[in-house]
């Protein structure tokens, strides 16, 4: 990995000297913009408006508009001036309970590595942090950007979280939250199963970004001559919208979703549906917001845990063989289409 950024990591008169990583990474397949009809490349150019003169990046500047309406231009130089700019520390002002900040809030990772002779100032506050159970709040400024974060403690790295500002989040506007909606007790009792009946430990290896994989089967079967993929026949309706229906066959389809996971459990792991002991009548609940409850993360020690690391496995997209006859079609899946045996000339594929 390289290094984004330098700097200090301070909190009361202690200065720990740190280098920043990018924590994350996409693994999208890349693409470029070409003309659908040949596969040329586009180019974008940078000209000034109402002409085809061409401005270099290096004359490029900012332009902003003042309280009064005036346009302003600034310059990277006039940014650099800034006393903020010119600081490379990421001050550390609070330490607060890590549950009391909602996920929402969270934007981009980044490690933090060492980068003094001795290790040992940043061991101390990594330790301090898995032991308290808190988040250091921090500010640093970034890319022309100061940034709120929060520092916490992930794979024995301390990892600064940035979040987003206040005013950044906006406030959910919608009219079903002051309606009183009906639930009755056997609807929230079985949901209740349903969603017991659905508990897992997080397993993040366990999941597959299905876009990515079925655009590298396309990938793969247009480069080999074929077409893209074929609509499944055995496609399931979309569901009614009418509210009536919905209301209707919701317990049903509750009823239906449990009775169905208990089967593939097996018939040793039936789940147990737990009846409340009082079963009162159906009352009205508030749709409107309450105080939502934040996922407390889990409780990150310093020292090596001796317990296996899971560690993520990228699952690879099974590139699935394209038969050259029409005939075979898959009634499960949707399969690339191949198209018969003329290929394509050479001339016709995109860089």
């Amino acid at each position: 990995m390289r290094s984004i950024w330098k700097g200090d990591l301070s909190f009361g008169l202690v200065n720990v000297p740190v280098k920043v990583y990018s924590a994350t990474e996409s693994h999208d397949r890349r693409s470029h913009q070409v003309d659908g009809s040949d596969g040329t490349r586009i180019r974008y150019r940078r000209v000034r408006e109402g002409t085809d003169d061409e401005v270099d990046y290096s004359n490029i500047a900012s332009a902003y508009e003042s309280d009064s309406g005036k346009t302003v231009i600034v310059t990277k130089d006039d940014l650099a001036t800034l006393p903020v700019e010119r600081s490379p520390e990421i001050a550390i002002t609070d330490f607060v309970p890590r549950e009391q900040i909602d996920p929402i809030y969270f934007d981009k990772a980044y490690y933090l590595e060492p980068s003094s002779r001795s290790p040992k100032a940043y061991v101390l506050l990594r330790q301090a942090l898995a032991d308290t159970d808190r988040l250091a709040i921090a500010t640093f400024t970034l890319r022309n950007r100061t940034r709120l974060a929060a520092l916490r403690v992930y794979d024995d790295v301390l990892t600064l979280q940035t979040l987003l500002w206040p005013d950044e989040v906006r406030t959910p506007d919608f009219g079903f939250l002051d309606e009183d909606v009906e639930i009755r007790p056997q609807e929230l009792s079985m949901a209740s199963s349903l969603i017991e009946s659905m508990a897992q430990d997080f397993d993040p290896s366990k999941y597959e970004d299905t876009y990515q994989s079925e655009l590298a089967q396309l990938v793969e079967s247009k480069a080999e001559g074929g077409e893209g993929f074929t609509e499944s026949a055995d496609a399931e309706p979309a569901a009614g919208a009418g509210d009536d229906d919905e209301v209707a066959d919701l317990l049903a389809a509750l009823r239906a979703s449990v009775s169905k996971r208990e089967e593939s459990a097996g018939a040793g792991d039936a789940v147990t549906t737990k009846t409340p002991a009082k079963t009162a009548t159906a009352k009205k609940t508030p749709a409107k917001r309450a105080p939502a409850k934040t996922s407390s993360a889990t409780k990150t020690t310093a020292e090596k845990s001796t317990a296996k690391k899971s560690t993520v496995k990228k699952s690879a997209a099974k590139k699935s063989t394209v038969n050259r006859s029409s005939g075979n079609t898959s009634t499960a899946k949707k399969t690339p289409a191949k198209k018969s045996p003329a290929k394509k000339s050479n001339d016709r594929k995109a860089g």
